[in-house]
């Protein structure tokens, strides 16, 4: 167990700093240059033979990486022949013909393939999905058949109809789940016929990487007519960067991402250049527009309508850490929730009352499970736990998924069990193995933040805070003013690696051990108690009972 200082809980940028004073003197890194899988998948399909003559490409959906797609593949394969194509009917697409009452063709329109024949046509995966009639055209023309053009008139016959064949390649762009309906559509799209690759929006960031990021950056700068950065504005923007992907070890390379940060930016800089108060003006503004939900959510907990205890010891009760996540709203952000567990005489099942309530998502439901299966190894028992609990998300009225809860509930579970309180000030989150190892969560920052927000409006103690997974510190980049309590010795940071280090934290006894007062020891004493008060003759008086 380890109490984190204030730098391990934000990203630590300091050994880049050589780099970083020289961003104005380094070379510009293009898109192309930065997707090495997009850049070789170019090469190979621009120079392949035979029937493989589509590329699928996985991106974010919209005109603006088509855009990019286009003219990395002409600055790539020095071809101006590149289309892309917002609209698509059958029509557009093969061209259109006009006869005469005699069958002679009169007028002919070109359609896309022709305009492409010779080069690259780039089309959004969903016009083929909302024309499929289209993909059975474009199948015919990149298996080398020819194809004719629409008739206009369909009630003046040609006594020739037009054909041809097209020498052209089609570039697939769209989102997973789109082409997996174009999968659905053509289960033979890469017998042959089709490569794939994808556009990469995150780069592993480190000292061979930091150049090649730092060059986008300035690219993204000059090609969209940018102010440059200062160095602190730089580490700022690294900061918000390893935020926005949840890792420290790697940068988002999603150019609408920087754009959209920069041109906020600009709004309260001097235009010469971008400062470090500039880059989080930004970054606050954005969380300020987006922030009614959590600030509204934090007001029904400081009201009392929504039962959170900060302070104090309670059995059976824990301050778990949940990320919510509305439909139409922007912003995840964290709350924590009251989980609490009673138990009362059974059969050892173990009740989980969202599962029962249809509340419960299956990774809730699983996790459940291998929480019980820990403990019933833990306890070494030779029959089946005298007691039944009850485990619950206290005040929770929509739907509970995912197993970050599950080191907080076995806490819950074994603090009702061995009658030791739970320490109030401090919350929970990491999902726990069969073996108790404490493994890796997500949503880190926002159950972080909105539980230090519900301490600092009930009174920051000095001794609040949050157990998290060591496995998850590098996922860290929490706002200035959680960073600033920690550094002052008001909030804590805990990682934990196992269940054996996590509860002497929180109950403040060790797990298991020889000491009589750990509490595994606890628990058999409950057990060993209970069997007296239940069965006062023992095992051996009851055989005899039996069998009189």
């Amino acid at each position: 167990m380890k109490q984190e200082s204030w730098r391990s809980v934000t990203p630590q940028y300091s050994q880049y700093d050589g780099i970083l004073k020289r961003f104005n003197e380094l070379d510009l890194v293009r898109f192309i240059d930065i997707q090495p899988r997009l850049k070789q998948s170019i090469d190979t399909f621009s120079r392949v033979n035979g029937y493989t003559r589509a590329l699928i490409i996985n991106s974010i959906d919209n005109a603006f990486y088509r855009h990019l797609v286009k003219e990395a593949i002409k600055q790539h394969t020095q071809n101006d022949c590149v289309h892309v194509t917002e609209s698509l009917t059958a029509e557009s697409l093969l061209g259109s013909y006009s006869c005469d009452d005699n069958g002679q063709v009169t007028t002919l329109h070109k359609g896309l393939l022709d305009r492409a024949d010779g080069g690259f046509l780039v089309i959004p995966v969903n016009l083929i999905l909302a024309n499929p009639a289209s993909w059975q055209a474009l199948k015919t023309v990149l298996l080398g058949q020819p194809i004719s053009p629409l008739n206009a008139n369909p009630r003046k016959v040609a006594t020739l109809v037009p054909s041809q064949t097209y020498d052209v390649k089609v570039v697939i762009v769209g989102d997973r789940h789109q082409i997996s309906d174009l999968e659905y559509l053509d289960d033979e799209l890469y017998s042959g016929l089709a490569m794939y690759t994808e556009i990469e929006n995150e780069i592993a960031f480190g000292e061979e990487s930091c150049a090649k990021l730092l060059g986008f950056i300035r690219w993204i700068l000059s090609t969209y007519q940018l102010p440059t950065l200062t160095f602190g504005a730089l580490h700022r923007l690294l900061v918000a960067g390893a935020r926005y992907t949840e890792d420290q070890d790697y940068m988002p390379i999603e150019i609408l991402w920087y754009l959209a940060l920069f041109q906020e930016s600009l709004l309260s800089s001097s235009g010469n250049v971008l400062d470090e108060n500039d880059i989080s003006n930004a970054v606050n503004n954005k969380y300020h527009r987006e922030a009614y939900l959590p600030e509204r959510a934090l007001a029904d907990i400081t009201d009392g309508q929504v039962i959170i205890e900060t302070q104090g010891e309670c059995v059976g009760q824990v301050n778990g850490l949940t990320v919510i996540d509305v439909p139409g709203h922007p912003m995840s952000y964290g709350e924590p929730a009251r989980i609490s567990c009673v138990i009362h005489f059974g059969d050892g099942d173990i009740s989980d009352v969202e599962r029962k309530a249809e509340l419960g998502g299956n990774l809730h439901a699983k996790g459940m499970m291998i929480m019980q299966a820990f403990v019933s190894s833990a306890l070494q028992l030779e029959e089946p736990l005298p007691y039944s609990a009850s485990v619950v998300f206290e005040q929770s009225y929509s739907e509970v998924d995912g197993d970050s809860a599950t080191l907080a509930e076995l806490c819950t579970f074994v603090s009702a069990l061995s009658e030791i309180p739970i320490n109030q000030q401090i919350a929970v989150t990491g999902a726990v193995d069969q073996f108790g190892r404490v493994q890796a969560v997500g949503g880190l920052n926002e159950k972080i933040e909105g539980f230090y927000h519900v301490c600092k409006h009930q009174g920051l103690t000095g001794e609040q805070g949050v157990i998290l997974p060591k496995s998850n510190l590098k996922h860290l980049a929490l706002n200035q003013d959680v960073v600033d309590s920690i550094k002052q010795d008001q909030f804590h940071i805990w990682s934990v690696s196992t269940v054996d280090e996590a509860i002497p934290l929180i109950m403040g006894k060790p797990f298991r051990g020889d000491d009589e007062e750990s509490v595994i020891n606890k628990i058999a004493q409950r057990i060993e108690n209970f069997e007296k008060h239940e069965h006062p003759q023992g095992i051996v008086e009851r055989f005899k009972n039996w069998f009189r």
